[in-house]
């Protein structure tokens, strides 16, 4: 059966796949997609267009990786921010200061931001996890103003054994994604933690890399995850 749902989403023409993109592209209500273009070639779809903020440009090729049959993006997508939400390099900087103090998700103290270049916010310093660096540059993408994030924040974790570092991000599989950890290889080669196996989708496949950034330890990720319905 699995073998036949492959073969059945391979044949899926270029037309199909642009026509189901679209589709998904409307259903999210974070993306004006009368702004986007959608072509696909050989099975890759190139996203283009301007938009006004970095969250939608990020949430459009969230959604054309959810379309069955699309493995490849190429995003081309411009962000040129809407007038009415230009603001000066100082407004952005306390908004991201503002931004940071009020997520539960990000130690802000331990994060430095410097904002240039109408919009152009760097952030360095040292969080606990890869999830926290994420959340971070999270926080600030969404902010009115800001084009371009730079994302500079060392993951400062102690050193963890192996075998102690495979056992955490195991138990958080088992926590978040408790159907598909039995199909997941974790191995650790230096600071870089290698995931492999079987997910069966795109969204699932987010999900196992979430749960391993989430683990203290887990400095870098090499994912070897492959999709297959």
């Amino acid at each position: 059966m699995q073998a036949a749902l492959h073969m059945t989403t391979a044949r899926r023409t270029d037309s199909d796949l642009q026509n189901s993109v679209i589709q998904a592209l409307a259903l999210d209500p974070r993306i004006d997609e009368a702004a986007i273009g959608v072509s696909v070639h050989h099975g890759v779809v190139t996203l283009n267009g301007v938009v006004g903020s970095w969250t939608e440009k990020h949430a459009a090729v969230d959604a054309a990786h959810g379309v069955s049959g699309v493995l490849d993006v190429a995003n081309d997508i411009e962000i040129k921010p809407p007038w009415i939400a230009r603001r000066s390099d100082a407004d952005i900087a306390e908004a991201v200061r503002h931004a940071l103090a009020c997520d539960a998700s990000v130690p802000q103290r331990a994060i430095l931001s410097t904002v240039c270049d109408a919009g152009h916010v760097t952030l360095t310093g040292t969080v606990a996890t890869l999830q926290q660096r994420d959340d971070a540059e999270r926080v600030v993408a969404n902010l009115d103003g800001v084009r371009l994030v730079t994302n500079q924040l060392a993951v400062d974790a102690p050193g963890v054994a192996p075998g102690q570092l495979r056992s955490s991000i195991r138990a958080a599989l088992e926590r978040h994604v408790a159907r598909e950890a039995d199909r997941i290889a974790i191995d650790v080669e230096g600071q870089t933690v290698v995931l492999s196996g079987r997910v069966a989708s795109w969204r699932e496949r987010q999900a196992v890399i979430g749960a391993a950034r989430g683990t203290p330890g887990v400095q870098r990720i090499e994912d070897r995850l492959v999709i297959a319905s």
